[in-house]
């Protein structure tokens, strides 16, 4: 009874709440540490409550910078990044960053402002459908419709969103919703009877799994970005020792397993080297670990493994078989199915004469590149790697750069690269870097772009002053959108429609404009001096190196070849 009448009185004592009180009541108890969010009438209640809060605001140049910020920070941390936009024209402007997010599996929690309910459906200023915009890109998506339900429905996208595969879930909320007064509402536990993730393996499919590896003598573990999110690189690492099995990485799952094993092959897929993807035609059991079978990996299915028994362990099962018809489905998280099957201790397959001729394969076709006068980006990357010690979080735009990246900036460790794999965005590279140097302070970032994805962004100059954060800034200029003008040179008759750029910024120039420092590099001696300078110094910096107009990525598997059809590899 003295209980009762105590919480009484301290309810009749509270302080009313507005909807956006409790919004940013459940981010601090979500232990929030940054939201990446732009101001506009829609969120104005919103953002009156974060001039107060402990939470820091991240105010980015663009929407589509703040939420690609946002994807770079959950990369790194591990942690959902927090984006906020206002309705309409702010709101559709994420639109890229969550179909981004849900194609490459990274936790985000989207809030939207929307138009007051009383004009929904009314084509009021600034309203947009952003529930029907983006149903097919998130994981989860609602508009709160009552002050009571904002506890629960930030608390459970929360768990949507880190829980089971990782993705995007916006919650759309109305601007007289946010502005309401209320008490405070019961504190509700999360139900969600439909959404129940299977973390933990079937014993029986460990088993198979297990005794299918002690049979095969061609064994090779495929591992994708699903390593990473479950923090299971260490058991991977103790399994394929433990099993002597080698190991190919996907593009998103590079530094799942350290580059500098025995046991790791390389990249597989259209710009992989020439042993994983040998590997990966050739072996008799793959095991596929956390990656969906992308078509830039697989080439022609036709051509994909043609003799292996495929196994795939993947916590979505809607994965499983969607692709690649599987004969032993193990849908759990990675680090626990990995850790079952260590526990398995099975026979070790009789392999030794397969993981000779792996090896053989990698000291015969290596990744190379060609010498001449001009700057090469394949010695600017092991430029970097060597004065980095290949410890640098490294993030990425897409086009080449993106693929000699991949290529010669080897990763030991995971969560040290960002880089945009399912829906290629142009433009990433620059933000992704903000949020990943504020998930690690204390790294060196390098934010390597092509002068064309460069530009797409760029206005987060101005943010990366701002905040003073010690990212280098590297654009590979080529003069030219690399990637579609190598298409154009092998498939469209060298016919370079639209593809070279003719008039540029000074990108020295624009970095000067924000206060940042700039350097052209045009020659490896250069190269040589200005690194050493630019990475000594806890400030941005941009470097614009100055490349072979010409130059392609090689190996290519070409459209509709098989992974044993590359070409350009080392003569």
């Amino acid at each position: 009874m003295l209980q009762e009448t105590a919480f009484e009185n301290a309810k009749a004592n509270a302080k009313p709440l507005t909807g956006a009180d409790l919004i940013l009541q459940a981010l601090e108890k979500e232990n929030v540490e940054f939201i990446f969010g732009y101001p506009g009438g829609a969120v104005l209640p919103i953002y009156d409550k974060i001039y107060d809060s402990k939470i820091f605001h991240v105010l980015p140049r663009h929407e589509q910078g703040g939420i690609h910020a946002a994807e770079g920070y959950a990369r790194i941390s591990g942690k959902p990044g927090v984006v906020i936009a206002t309705s309409g024209p702010g709101a559709t402007n994420i639109v890229t960053g969550l179909a981004d997010a849900m194609m490459d599996s990274l936790p985000l929690v989207v809030f939207t402002g929307q138009v007051a309910t009383g004009v929904i459906g009314t084509d009021a200023f600034q309203e947009a459908d952003i529930l029907g915009i983006t149903t097919p890109i998130t994981k989860y998506n609602c508009q709160i419709r009552s002050l009571e339900e904002i506890p629960k429905i930030v608390k459970e996208a929360f768990y949507i969103a880190t829980s089971g595969r990782p993705g995007p879930v916006l919650i759309d909320i109305p601007k007289d919703i946010a502005a309401t007064i209320t008490e405070v509402p019961e504190e509700k536990e999360i139900d969600l009877p439909g959404y129940q993730p299977t973390t933990q393996p079937n014993y029986m499919q460990i088993r198979k799994l297990t005794e299918a590896v002690s049979a095969a003598k061609k064994p090779v573990i495929l591992a994708g970005a699903g390593v990473i999110f479950s923090k299971a690189s260490n058991e991977l690492k103790q399994y394929a020792e433990q099993q002597q099995i080698p190991v190919v990485h996907t593009l998103l799952g590079l530094g799942g397993f350290p580059a500098d094993n025995d046991l790791f092959i390389g990249m597989g897929g259209m710009h992989g080297c020439y042993a994983a993807n040998m590997a990966l035609y050739e072996c008799d059991l793959l095991i596929n670990v956390g990656a969906r079978f992308d078509d830039r990996l697989t080439g022609n299915l036709a051509h994909f493994a043609p003799n292996a028994v495929k196994a795939h362990i993947d916590i979505d099962p809607a994965e499983i078989g969607k692709v690649i018809p599987t004969k032993i489905p193990v849908v759990a998280d990675a680090k626990e199915a990995l850790t079952e099957l260590i526990n398995q201790n099975g026979k070790q397959p009789e392999n030794s004469e397969w993981n000779k001729k792996i090896e053989n394969w990698k000291k015969e076709y290596p990744y190379y590149y060609e010498n001449s006068d001009l700057l090469k980006p394949q010695k600017v990357l092991e430029m970097l790697h060597e004065k980095t010690k290949g410890d640098a979080i490294v993030t990425t735009d897409v086009g080449q750069h993106q693929m000699w990246t991949a290529q010669f900036y080897p990763f030991k460790d995971s969560n040290r690269w960002v880089t945009s794999g399912g829906l290629g965005t142009m433009g990433f590279g620059l933000p992704s870097s903000i949020g990943a140097q504020l998930a690690d302070p204390d790294a060196t970032v390098l934010a390597i772009s092509g002068d064309g994805g460069f530009q797409m962004c760029s206005q987060e100059l101005g943010l990366i002053k701002e905040l003073n954060l010690p990212i280098k800034i590297i654009v590979f200029n080529n003069q030219a959108l690399g990637m579609v003008r190598q298409w154009q040179e092998f498939f469209y008759e060298s016919r370079f429609s639209h593809s070279k750029e003719s008039v540029q910024p000074s990108f020295v120039k624009l970095a000067d404009a924000y206060g940042i420092k700039g350097y052209q590099i045009s020659s490896e001696e250069e190269a040589e001096s200005i690194l050493d300078e630019a990475l000594a110094i806890r400030e941005p910096v941009l470097l614009e190196f100055r490349l072979d107009p010409n130059e392609n990525v090689y190996p290519m598997i070409a459209p509709g070849k098989g992974l044993h059809e590359m070409v350009g590899m080392k003569p």
